[in-house]
Protein backbone atom coordinates (compact mmCIF):
# COMPACT_ATOMS: atom_id res chain seq x y z
CA UNK A 1 0.00 0.00 0.00
CA UNK A 2 1.47 3.54 -1.10
CA UNK A 3 1.88 5.49 2.22
CA UNK A 4 3.46 8.87 2.92
CA UNK A 5 6.13 8.36 5.19
CA UNK A 6 4.38 11.55 7.45
CA UNK A 7 1.18 9.38 7.45
CA UNK A 8 2.91 6.02 9.29
CA UNK A 9 4.64 9.07 11.52
CA UNK A 10 1.42 10.47 12.88
CA UNK A 11 -0.03 7.16 13.49
CA UNK A 12 2.87 5.03 14.86
CA UNK A 13 3.39 8.49 17.31
CA UNK A 14 -0.70 8.13 17.88
CA UNK A 15 -0.60 4.91 19.32
CA UNK A 16 2.85 5.10 21.39
CA UNK A 17 1.25 8.44 22.85
CA UNK A 18 -1.85 5.89 24.34
CA UNK A 19 1.00 3.50 25.80
CA UNK A 20 3.52 6.20 27.25
CA UNK A 21 2.34 9.29 29.52
CA UNK A 22 5.55 10.74 29.23
CA UNK A 23 5.52 11.28 25.06
CA UNK A 24 4.44 14.83 24.38
CA UNK A 25 3.82 15.70 21.14
CA UNK A 26 4.24 19.83 19.88
CA UNK A 27 3.34 20.87 16.49
CA UNK A 28 3.43 24.38 14.80
CA UNK A 29 0.19 25.07 13.81
CA UNK A 30 0.78 22.22 11.27
CA UNK A 31 -0.67 19.48 13.08
CA UNK A 32 -3.21 18.49 9.58
CA UNK A 33 -0.16 18.04 7.05
CA UNK A 34 2.67 16.74 9.96
CA UNK A 35 0.03 14.29 11.08
CA UNK A 36 0.66 15.02 14.68
CA UNK A 37 -3.07 15.44 14.42
CA UNK A 38 -3.25 12.29 15.06
CA UNK A 39 -2.07 12.08 18.51
CA UNK A 40 -4.55 15.21 19.34
CA UNK A 41 -7.47 12.22 18.55
CA UNK A 42 -5.82 9.32 20.56
CA UNK A 43 -4.22 11.64 23.46
CA UNK A 44 -5.52 15.13 23.69
CA UNK A 45 -3.76 15.61 27.29
CA UNK A 46 0.03 14.73 25.56
CA UNK A 47 -0.44 16.98 22.41
CA UNK A 48 0.84 20.50 22.54
CA UNK A 49 0.30 23.64 19.63
CA UNK A 50 2.57 26.18 20.04
CA UNK A 51 1.21 28.39 17.14
CA UNK A 52 3.62 29.54 13.75
CA UNK A 53 6.80 29.54 16.18
CA UNK A 54 9.26 26.76 15.30
CA UNK A 55 12.65 28.52 18.40
CA UNK A 56 9.88 28.52 20.72
CA UNK A 57 8.88 24.73 20.53
CA UNK A 58 12.34 23.94 20.18
CA UNK A 59 12.86 25.49 23.86
CA UNK A 60 9.50 24.25 24.92
CA UNK A 61 10.98 20.66 23.49
CA UNK A 62 13.78 21.35 25.58
CA UNK A 63 12.11 22.59 29.06
CA UNK A 64 10.17 19.18 29.03
CA UNK A 65 13.10 16.84 28.19
CA UNK A 66 14.95 18.12 31.32
CA UNK A 67 12.17 17.86 33.54
CA UNK A 68 11.72 14.21 32.54
CA UNK A 69 9.64 13.93 28.77
CA UNK A 70 9.82 12.51 26.05
CA UNK A 71 8.63 15.16 23.61
CA UNK A 72 8.37 14.52 20.24
CA UNK A 73 8.19 18.22 18.16
CA UNK A 74 7.13 18.07 14.47
CA UNK A 75 6.82 20.74 11.60
CA UNK A 76 8.12 20.83 8.11
CA UNK A 77 11.73 20.62 7.30
CA UNK A 78 12.62 23.90 6.07
CA UNK A 79 11.03 25.23 9.05
CA UNK A 80 12.05 23.03 11.56
CA UNK A 81 16.06 23.13 10.41
CA UNK A 82 15.80 26.37 9.18
CA UNK A 83 13.45 28.76 11.45
CA UNK A 84 14.22 27.19 14.69
CA UNK A 85 17.82 26.12 13.95
CA UNK A 86 19.93 28.37 16.38
CA UNK A 87 17.28 26.66 19.74
CA UNK A 88 18.45 23.48 18.04
CA UNK A 89 21.76 24.22 18.67
CA UNK A 90 21.87 25.14 21.94
CA UNK A 91 19.03 24.35 24.06
CA UNK A 92 18.61 20.91 22.24
CA UNK A 93 21.96 19.32 20.14
CA UNK A 94 24.79 20.77 22.47
CA UNK A 95 23.30 19.89 26.26
CA UNK A 96 22.18 16.53 24.25
CA UNK A 97 18.86 16.52 25.63
CA UNK A 98 16.55 14.12 24.61
CA UNK A 99 14.36 15.66 22.13
CA UNK A 100 12.77 13.95 18.83
CA UNK A 101 12.86 16.28 16.24
CA UNK A 102 10.17 15.09 13.30
CA UNK A 103 10.53 17.40 9.81
CA UNK A 104 7.47 16.42 7.15
CA UNK A 105 7.45 17.50 3.69
CA UNK A 106 11.40 17.61 3.27
CA UNK A 107 13.16 17.69 0.04
CA UNK A 108 11.65 18.22 -3.61
CA UNK A 109 8.41 16.20 -2.65
CA UNK A 110 6.87 18.58 -2.13
CA UNK A 111 6.20 20.13 -5.34
CA UNK A 112 3.61 22.09 -5.93
CA UNK A 113 4.14 24.02 -2.35
CA UNK A 114 7.51 25.75 -4.08
CA UNK A 115 10.89 26.51 -3.84
CA UNK A 116 10.29 28.31 -0.53
CA UNK A 117 9.33 24.67 0.84
CA UNK A 118 11.57 22.62 -0.72
CA UNK A 119 14.08 21.73 1.92
CA UNK A 120 17.40 20.14 0.68
CA UNK A 121 20.16 21.86 3.34
CA UNK A 122 18.60 20.62 6.89
CA UNK A 123 20.54 16.75 6.30
CA UNK A 124 23.83 19.05 6.15
CA UNK A 125 22.21 21.43 8.92
CA UNK A 126 21.46 18.79 11.76
CA UNK A 127 24.54 16.39 11.02
CA UNK A 128 26.66 19.03 11.72
CA UNK A 129 25.50 19.49 15.28
CA UNK A 130 27.24 17.09 18.35
CA UNK A 131 25.22 14.08 19.03
CA UNK A 132 22.52 14.38 16.51
CA UNK A 133 21.05 11.16 15.19
CA UNK A 134 19.17 11.72 11.88
CA UNK A 135 17.19 9.41 10.30
CA UNK A 136 15.51 8.99 7.36
CA UNK A 137 13.32 6.22 6.22
CA UNK A 138 12.32 4.44 2.79
CA UNK A 139 9.21 3.85 3.47
CA UNK A 140 5.93 3.95 5.94
CA UNK A 141 6.75 0.16 7.79
CA UNK A 142 10.18 1.61 7.80
CA UNK A 143 8.85 4.67 9.29
CA UNK A 144 6.97 2.73 11.79
CA UNK A 145 10.03 1.10 12.89
CA UNK A 146 11.70 3.97 13.32
CA UNK A 147 9.65 5.81 15.47
CA UNK A 148 8.91 3.17 17.95
CA UNK A 149 12.70 2.91 18.31
CA UNK A 150 13.60 6.68 19.00
CA UNK A 151 10.82 6.39 21.61
CA UNK A 152 12.97 4.21 23.15
CA UNK A 153 16.10 6.06 22.23
CA UNK A 154 17.31 8.67 25.10
CA UNK A 155 19.36 11.60 23.21
CA UNK A 156 18.13 13.98 20.18
CA UNK A 157 17.60 12.90 17.21
CA UNK A 158 15.80 14.20 13.65
CA UNK A 159 13.30 12.22 11.57
CA UNK A 160 12.98 13.57 7.68
CA UNK A 161 9.70 12.37 6.31
CA UNK A 162 8.27 12.92 2.73
CA UNK A 163 5.16 14.40 1.83
CA UNK A 164 4.26 12.09 -1.35
CA UNK A 165 2.88 9.12 -1.14
CA UNK A 166 5.29 6.03 -1.87
CA UNK A 167 5.73 2.48 -2.64
CA UNK A 168 6.41 -0.21 -0.18
CA UNK A 169 9.99 -1.16 -0.06
CA UNK A 170 9.61 -3.54 2.85
CA UNK A 171 7.03 -6.15 2.88
CA UNK A 172 7.15 -6.02 6.89
CA UNK A 173 8.20 -3.97 8.99
CA UNK A 174 11.35 -3.94 9.76
CA UNK A 175 13.45 -4.49 13.41
CA UNK A 176 14.88 -0.81 12.77
CA UNK A 177 18.89 -1.39 13.32
CA UNK A 178 20.52 2.41 13.15
CA UNK A 179 23.95 0.86 12.38
CA UNK A 180 22.92 -1.64 9.72
CA UNK A 181 22.41 -0.75 6.11
CA UNK A 182 20.13 -3.29 4.54
CA UNK A 183 20.60 -4.90 1.03
CA UNK A 184 17.35 -5.02 -0.56
CA UNK A 185 18.81 -6.20 -3.45
CA UNK A 186 21.22 -8.62 -4.78
CA UNK A 187 23.65 -7.75 -7.73
CA UNK A 188 27.50 -7.88 -8.27
CA UNK A 189 27.70 -5.42 -11.30
CA UNK A 190 26.94 -2.34 -9.40
CA UNK A 191 25.95 -0.92 -6.10
CA UNK A 192 22.95 1.55 -5.85
CA UNK A 193 22.35 3.12 -2.12
CA UNK A 194 20.60 5.36 -1.26
CA UNK A 195 18.37 7.11 1.23
CA UNK A 196 14.58 8.04 1.87
CA UNK A 197 12.05 8.23 -1.26
CA UNK A 198 15.13 7.26 -3.27
CA UNK A 199 15.47 3.99 -1.94
CA UNK A 200 12.24 2.99 -4.15
CA UNK A 201 13.79 4.86 -7.39
CA UNK A 202 16.82 2.99 -6.93
CA UNK A 203 14.64 -0.23 -6.98
CA UNK A 204 12.68 0.72 -9.86
CA UNK A 205 16.40 1.10 -11.81
CA UNK A 206 17.70 -1.75 -10.68
CA UNK A 207 15.01 -3.23 -12.55
CA UNK A 208 15.60 -1.73 -15.64
CA UNK A 209 20.01 -2.11 -15.46
CA UNK A 210 18.83 -5.88 -15.11
CA UNK A 211 16.86 -6.04 -18.33
CA UNK A 212 20.18 -4.30 -19.99
CA UNK A 213 22.48 -7.64 -18.38
CA UNK A 214 23.46 -5.41 -15.23
CA UNK A 215 22.72 -6.71 -12.21
CA UNK A 216 22.71 -3.87 -9.33
CA UNK A 217 22.83 -4.35 -5.34
CA UNK A 218 20.65 -1.93 -3.63
CA UNK A 219 21.16 -0.71 -0.33
CA UNK A 220 18.89 1.22 2.28
CA UNK A 221 20.83 3.88 4.44
CA UNK A 222 18.27 4.84 7.07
Amino acid sequence: MRQATREAFGQTLAELAVQDPDIIVLDADLAPATKTGETQKTAPGQFVQVGIAEGNMAGIAAGMAVSGLKPFASSFAMFLAGRAYEQIRNSIAYPHLNVKLCATHAGITVGEDGGSHQCLEDIGLMRMLPGMMVLQPADGLETAAMVKWLAAYEGAAYLRLSRAAVDPVYEQEPVFDPAAIPQLRSGETVALIASGVMVRECLAAADRLSGMGIEAAVYDLP
